[in-house]
């Protein structure tokens, strides 16, 4: 028996109240040694509301819960994977849990890529790392210049480039398309 990773759905917005449930359900029930560790992947995000700059968690997959579980794993092909009865039912029994992610009466384990992609996404930030930008901005849209040398100037997004925090646009400078790269707090959606 080895532990494999499950996919929960979940009720959306409940995530970490369904989680603290669940370990006290397990607990309770002295299942404690047939799971592993349970994630909810966040990611920071920086935003600009109200004209001020702040930094929050998203959840980088809203309404789902992973979590390891001990499973058996056997030559039938048609039930390779068999969780033990008494981990599903307290999982499945479980205040907000919705199901499985896979077969409706089978659950079926991620792959080990997927494994390393949601960990690595449930990983903390690396102290000095920046948080990843969120840039309510795509091409195409009319914005004004907030900052800079152009400030009040009025242009069109070119494009947004997040994992810099930069926006390029083109803005009339003396009658011509002129190109400017910006931060993206330097500009702001025209309304």
């Amino acid at each position: 028996m080895s532990k494999l990773w499950y996919v929960l759905r979940v009720q959306s917005g409940r995530e970490e109240k369904i989680m603290e449930n669940l370990r006290k359900r397990i607990v309770s029930a002295g299942l404690d040694s047939q799971f592993g560790e349970m994630v909810i992947p966040v990611e920071k995000i920086q935003e600009i509301k109200g004209g001020r700059k702040r930094e929050r968690e998203r959840k980088v997959y809203p309404g789902y819960i992973y979590l390891e579980v001990e499973t058996k794993v056997t030559d039938d092909p048609d039930d390779k994977y068999q969780m033990g009865g008494e981990a599903y039912f307290i999982v499945k029994e479980t205040p907000g849990v919705g199901d499985f992610v896979g077969d409706r009466n089978k659950p079926v384990p991620m792959s080990s890529n997927d494994v390393q992609k949601i960990l690595k996404a449930a990983a903390p930030i690396v102290a000095g790392e920046e948080p990843a930008v969120a840039i309510d901005l795509k091409k195409g849209d009319p914005i004004k210049i907030k900052d800079g040398p152009f400030e009040n100037f009025e242009g069109v997004v070119d494009e947004v480039i997040p994992a810099k925090g930069l926006v390029r646009v083109t803005v009339t400078i003396f009658g011509r398309a002129t190109p400017l790269e910006l931060e993206y707090w330097q500009v702001g959606k025209v309304t």
